[in-house]
């Protein structure tokens, strides 16, 4: 091997080490990659993406909104405020407080503070998100015909359920979030005796609705959505237990939905 290579007059090649022109590309990769990160974590943290992140639910509630609002512009103008008993009124009365609702919640929602933590993984997302906007979808689904008592249970539940939702939802303020995240800890109002009073009002709104629109189909959805509900529920309450070392007292001396039950 050696003549061979002193007849060619070459000698035997080693491993080469980097040239200074390729250890300079790859630092400037790993320089360029760290900055991207940088903005990226920045971006994140920012207040315009955490606009960009209600998104969907602007999307989602407009539709719906969209779905519902003929049909609610129809009863008002047949209404005959003068004339009308108790049942239509509070019929009418509940399908106002519905956008209400959702146009306090955007409100909120555009000038929520940053979040100071966020849980991780994608299930806490799509759990968050399921139990966010499932409920929602009942509205599209066909209406049935009510007798009287029950149509005036539907309504009650709606309104009282909507308009407790409105209370709770002020009472969170700035610090609302539809995904697990911590942004100021809340312990005032009617968090004082139970961690998710909001879910616990939605709740009362979501069965009347069920009832306007009870089939197979809508039961299955309010099934699903009342699993992801619970799931988001565990999830915040560990966020916020990870941010805020107080929120293991507070979770100590309040109820998780239902003040002695659960």
């Amino acid at each position: 091997m050696w003549v061979l290579y002193a007849a060619t007059g070459r000698t035997p090649m080693g491993p080469q080490a980097p040239t200074k022109g390729a250890t300079a590309d790859a630092a400037g990769r790993g320089s360029l990659f760290k900055r991207c990160k940088v903005a990226l974590e920045a971006f994140q943290g920012s207040k315009l993406y955490d606009l960009l992140s209600t998104v969907p639910f602007f999307t989602w509630y407009g539709f719906c909104l969209a779905h519902q609002l003929p049909a609610l512009s129809e009863q008002i103008a047949e209404t005959n405020f003068a004339t009308a008993d108790f049942c239509s009124l509070t019929s009418l009365a509940s399908r106002i407080a519905t956008p209400v609702f959702f146009g306090v919640l955007a409100c909120l929602l555009a000038l929520r503070h940053k979040p100071r933590a966020r849980i991780g993984g994608l299930y806490p997302r799509f759990a968050a998100v399921a139990g966010t906007y499932l409920s929602v979808g009942l509205v599209l689904l066909p209406a049935r015909e009510l007798p009287a008592y029950l149509s005036l249970t539907s309504a009650i539940l709606v309104l009282c359920g909507t308009l407790f939702a409105i209370y709770v939802a002020l009472s969170l303020g700035r610090s609302l979030s539809m995904l697990p995240q911590a942004r100021r800890l809340v312990t005032t109002g009617p968090y004082r005796w139970v961690r998710h009073p909001l879910y616990l009002t939605e709740a009362v709104a979501v069965a009347g609705i069920t009832l306007q629109y009870f089939s197979p189909l809508a039961l299955a959805l309010v099934a699903f959505q009342c699993v992801f509900q619970l799931e988001r529920m565990k999830n915040e309450e560990r966020v916020l237990s990870n941010t805020f070392p107080e929120y293991r007292n507070y979770m100590s001396t309040t109820a998780r939905l239902v003040p002695g039950i659960y």
